[in-house]
């Protein structure tokens, strides 16, 4: 797997989640964050590749490479209550972003950066259906992705069913729910995010212990799947560190 950009290069440099085989990046530079990563490598015992700029434009995937290309192995996908228990052990309160059908990979990076800043435990995804870690969310993820696990699950009910065990409130977000604003979103949670244009499934939606939806005024009357997260995400983090 590829890392493109100088924040993801630098983010998954400073991570103990990934392996980095070699770094390629830009002959000649000048840029302190090269110079950072570069410094980094050496350290590491990294191997590094200087290459023009032709070079990274023809290796580049997404077009955004900035300089700057990491090969690593394969993401690893985390064990989801291996996350949990890891998170209470530390003290953490526990939130899980549990993603139904989402299938746009700027989707899923988008969430995972959000879910960085606003403390989630973890972001997951099921087997089939759903986006998965490539370069594309490594890209969007700007960096998150080396902090904010994700973890694939076969069943997206039977998860459901587990964390309402563990005593994890479950909320699946759907337009004819509870307004966020007036729910007690306080402790340990977690959120489900529908697919775009479909939203959260039948068999989800009836697992949930809650439905909570966001109050809008316009005329289109949905938001994109990463907007939606965010917005949660947000009002979750605002409600916890208000105490």
């Amino acid at each position: 797997m590829n890392f493109e950009g100088k924040n993801a290069v630098f983010e998954l440099m400073s991570s103990k989640n990934k392996t980095v085989e070699k770094i390629i990046i830009l002959d000649k530079t000048t840029d302190e964050k090269h110079r950072q990563i570069i410094k980094m490598a050496q350290d590491a015992g990294i191997k590094l590749e200087f290459v023009s700029k032709l070079v990274l434009d023809k290796l580049s995937e997404t077009g955004h490479h900035q300089g700057v290309v990491a090969v690593a192995t394969d993401y690893v996908y985390h064990d989801l209550f291996d996350e949990i228990n890891k998170a209470r052990n530390e003290g953490k309160r526990i939130t899980v972003v549990l993603l139904d059908g989402v299938v746009d990979p700027h989707n899923l990076g988008s969430i995972i950066r959000t879910g960085e800043c606003c403390g989630a435990t973890c972001v997951v995804v099921p087997k089939n259906r759903s986006a998965l870690v490539n370069e594309t969310v490594t890209r969007v993820s700007a960096g998150a992705l080396a902090y904010v696990p994700v973890c694939k699950v076969t069943n997206i009910a039977s998860t459901i069913e587990k964390l309402k065990e563990l005593g994890i409130w479950v909320y699946a977000c759907d337009m004819d729910g509870n307004e966020m604003y007036k729910t007690n979103l306080k402790g340990d949670c977690a959120i489900i995010v529908g697919g775009e244009g479909s939203g959260v499934s039948r068999i989800a939606r009836e697992k949930s212990d809650s439905i909570i939806s966001i109050p809008m005024q316009g005329k289109i009357n949905s938001l994109n799947a990463s907007v939606s997260a965010s917005i949660i995400l947000y009002e979750i983090f605002r409600q916890n560190e208000k105490g």
